[in-house]
């Protein structure tokens, strides 16, 4: 009894405060059932504490789980995330019928155990289920989503045999809030186990070290072959589809790159043609499937932030992305598009020189994004790093090396010697004519 009360000093607040800081610039949202539609509404992180205090516990809440840098939970928003999650529909599992949220909760932390898997932060009781929340020892910004998803993509597989919901471990996701009542099951949501560190709160992990435990390919693995891949000029996306390898994680990071660089582009550019909005939407979106931060159920609302970033009052015409749409169904389901005798995945992979020609992209406006950009570019680029290189290992600039060369210097010249004369004499240094010494002069008046 005195660790329940202990944990149910959780309210709404404090469960979120472990992956939320209000001190932060961003946004968060709530997901409220308003009989049998749902309402949402996105507030200011620094406004958490006085919304969440406000919330009606009798009602069916869910809370997003990522901090964004608009009011608006799409993951083309993505501020930051601060955790791992698995929501576990423990109540579909015949093994947990007539069990209690204690005793489920012990199994699932036997099972990861048993999986390899780090002993999760927090379990919360969802009212049927189990939410499995890891929480990191700082947040992860929008560049490191696709390992973000790479991770929970692993999460979730390796606990689908405790009812891991597939379609829940997007970074867009809400998950219910603690002490609100699932009207399904009429219980209250609550946190059933914590798992304290040193300090005696929640434990926090280092994301890289999530990411060594739950990836198959460590970190360093992947960075050294992503710059054999650069060094080799490959900057063609890989065939896409359902794999865990590191193909095609780097695939999905390139994809999440190249849509970076798309926004980057009309950053530069001070904004976007009215003519060329549906060519940009298009790519955004195409780049955002096959990084698989998204997928086809989402697509149309990802569409509609991304619309509204190129032009808030754009109202693009939706039925223009029904192939896309059709395609990405085909990528989810793991289908290939054969090409010249080679197998694609049915998203578009084009070369970097077929953007740069589509979207009329400069050497000025390349050398600021970071994978659009041509050969020669990337040639340009590897010569600076090569330089970076030498300079750090101690190499001097050749204007350097040959101010100090021999040459320059003619030392024989101080000796009264010919070049070739110094040389067999074994270069020797002119001598530096001084003054005489403390000790010497000293030695002189002891002999006087």
């Amino acid at each position: 009894m005195a660790a329940y009360a202990q944990l149910a000093l959780f309210d709404p607040a404090e469960e979120a405060a472990t992956y939320h800081d209000c001190a932060r610039t961003g946004f968060f949202s709530l997901l409220v059932a308003v009989g049998k539609d749902k309402k949402q509404d996105s507030y200011r992180l620094t406004d958490m504490p006085k919304i969440l205090g406000m919330v009606d516990t009798t009602r069916d809440t869910w809370l997003s789980q990522a901090e964004f840098f608009k009011p608006n939970r799409r993951v083309v928003n993505l501020a930051r995330i601060g955790l791992l999650f698995a929501d576990l529909d423990t109540y579909r599992e015949p093994w947990a019928r007539g069990r209690t949220p204690e005793q489920i909760a012990d199994a699932v932390l036997f099972r990861c155990h048993d999986e390899g898997i780090p002993t999760p932060s927090i379990l919360v009781f969802s009212g049927r289920g189990i939410q499995a929340k890891w929480l990191l020892d700082g947040t992860l910004p929008r560049q490191a989503l696709p390992r973000w998803n790479a991770c929970q993509r692993y999460l979730v597989d390796r606990l689908a045999g405790l009812g891991a919901d597939p379609a829940a471990k997007d970074a867009s996701r809400v998950l219910r809030l603690v002490n609100t009542v699932n009207s399904k099951s009429g219980e209250v949501c609550r946190v059933v186990h914590v798992e304290n560190g040193p300090d005696g709160q929640p434990v926090r992990y280092s994301f890289e070290y999530l990411a060594e435990m739950l990836l198959p390919v460590a970190r360093w693995d992947i960075e050294k072959q992503r710059q054999e891949r650069i060094e080799r000029r490959q900057l063609q996306l890989v065939p896409g589809g359902r794999i865990s390898n590191l193909r095609g994680f780097s695939g999905r990071q390139l994809a999440w790159d190249r849509l970076e660089d798309l926004r980057r582009l009309v950053e530069l550019r001070g904004g976007v043609k009215e003519g060329e909005r549906m060519q940009h939407l298009f790519w955004r979106l195409n780049f955002l499937l096959l990084s698989g931060a998204t997928n086809s159920a989402q697509m149309y609302h990802e569409a509609a932030a991304l619309a509204r970033e190129l032009d808030s009052s754009w109202n693009y015409r939706s039925k223009e992305l029904m192939t896309l749409y059709a395609k990405a169904k085909q990528y989810e389901a793991g289908e290939k598009v054969e090409f010249g005798g080679k197998q694609f995945a049915p998203l578009y992979t084009p070369r970097n020189d077929t953007i740069i020609n589509l979207f009329q992209i400069t050497d000025d406006e390349q050398r600021k994004l970071r994978t659009l950009i041509s050969r020669d570019m990337a040639k340009e680029r590897d010569r600076e790093r090569h330089t970076a290189r030498r300079r750090a290992a101690g190499a001097v600039d050749r204007a350097t090396y040959e101010a100090n060369s021999a040459s320059r210097q003619k030392p024989w010249e101080a000796l009264g010697m010919s070049r070739a004369s110094w040389y067999r004499a074994g270069k020797p240094t002119p001598a530096v004519e001084t003054g005489s010494s403390v000790l010497q002069a000293a030695a002189g008046d002891s002999d006087a």
